[in-house]
């Protein structure tokens, strides 16, 4: 590796990770903001669902191109600036986006905005990944991850109902007042010199070129596409195909997100000990089960049970994969967690826009679900070849 891990990181409190977290929580919020309000989007802005469901997917290509990008422009900057900085820049694009009068001024400045998760998301999780010990690396970053639960618990459910009962634009306010306080709060937790390991071209080199980590990346967007078929879609599903009212289709998301909170908690007590590629190859199974089960929903009560494996691995195996990245090459840790971070976006982006084109009145759900279990397999093929490559070059590093 090009790069040490440089100086000593200096002394941070506990309440670091906290406000880390809970910055993640409201980038997570607003990203599915989209989602959890589309209805009234599709009403209030006199759009088709597939069109209002792009916002889904140029917010996810714009992170996606974003997080590398950025990551590699502003390396050299303090933590505590550059994510207060983010956070703030978060707060004021989504208060701005509430006040659009049409969808052709939305689009253009939803995806401005978003760019602040692409920065904020993997920078926060390397951060995090520097200060912490190396036996508890993994643990931390998940710990961070868990913001992103957290959202699927409060935030999606919440912007759903906000969503049906006041409008969208209520959902996008609530963002702007959690980005602020974040903002805040990582100004006020994190200590200035925060500054992992700058990435110069040698070391951004040294990623492209290194096909085992590339593979690990090729996995998460993989795994994003896979879910963004299906889940972008959820709310006008659950509407449409199943009749669900306000207070049904928020009851979906919230146990959605309880579940994914409960997958995140174990996983980030666990990964160290069990091994995270390992937790991740049990967690894509437990999604392609689910996809597999999709069709029998003929309720929103059936739905629950049907995607309650999905909801339990869904966000921890994007923890996973990042505390993957992050303790195998710590030196690249900054791009590396920038370039997973790139995957999540794109498969966001390549399942939302995938997702929108089958989105037909209530037969379309079928057939999302039988893509998303095609590509969440492809998938789960490529981490077990890499598992197995490993295992095999381990065997021979033995034998010699």
């Amino acid at each position: 590796m090009s790069q040490g891990l440089g100086a000593p990181p200096p002394p941070v409190g506990p309440s670091a990770g906290w406000a880390l977290m809970f910055g993640n929580f409201a980038i997570g919020c607003g990203v599915m903001v989209v989602g959890g309000s589309l209805n009234d989007l599709t009403r209030s802005l006199n759009v088709s669902v597939a069109i209002a469901g792009q916002l889904i997917t140029v917010a996810a290509v714009m992170m996606c191109l974003g997080a590398p990008v950025l990551a590699a422009a502003l390396s050299g900057w303090c933590r505590r600036r550059l994510l207060s900085l983010a956070l703030g820049w978060y707060a004021l694009g989504h208060a701005l986006c509430a006040l659009m009068p049409d969808y052709a001024t939305l689009m253009p400045l939803r995806a401005l905005t978003v760019l602040s998760a692409a920065v904020f998301t993997p920078q926060a999780g390397a951060a995090m990944g520097w200060l912490a010990p190396p036996e508890q690396r993994g643990r931390a970053i998940t710990f961070v991850f868990l913001g992103w639960s957290v959202a699927s618990v409060v935030g999606m459910p919440l912007h759903a109902y906000i969503g049906e009962t006041w409008g969208w634009r209520y959902a996008f306010g609530l963002v702007a007042v959690l980005a602020a306080l974040g903002a805040g709060w990582v100004w006020h937790a994190l200590p200035e010199g925060v500054r992992p390991p700058r990435m110069d071209r040698q070391a951004w080199g040294e990623v492209f070129a290194h096909p085992r980590l590339m593979w690990v990346v090729a996995v998460t967007a993989l795994a994003g596409a896979g879910q963004f078929t299906l889940f972008a879609y959820f709310s006008p599903y659950l509407r449409q195909g199943l009749n669900a009212q306000a207070s049904e289709i928020s009851v979906v998301f919230a146990c959605f997100g309880t579940l994914g909170l409960m997958g995140n908690l174990w996983l980030s007590q666990r990964v160290d000990a069990l091994g995270a590629a390992r937790a991740v190859g049990w967690l894509l199974a437990l999604q392609c089960l689910s996809m597999a089960l999709w069709p029998l929903a003929s309720s929103v009560a059936g739905l629950l049970l049907l995607i309650a494996p999905w909801a339990l691995s869904g966000f921890a195996c994007a923890s996973a994969q990042q505390a993957r990245l992050a303790s195998a090459a710590p030196a690249l840790a900054p791009a590396l967690l920038a370039m997973n971070t790139s995957a999540i976006y794109l498969g966001q982006a390549l399942g939302a826009a995938g997702g929108g084109l089958m989105m037909t009145a209530n037969a379309a759900a079928g057939r999302n679900s039988f893509v998303g279990l095609s590509v969440l397999a492809l998938a789960w093929t490529g981490l077990a070849l890499w598992l197995s490559h490993t295992v095999r070059q381990a065997g021979l590093r033995a034998k010699v």
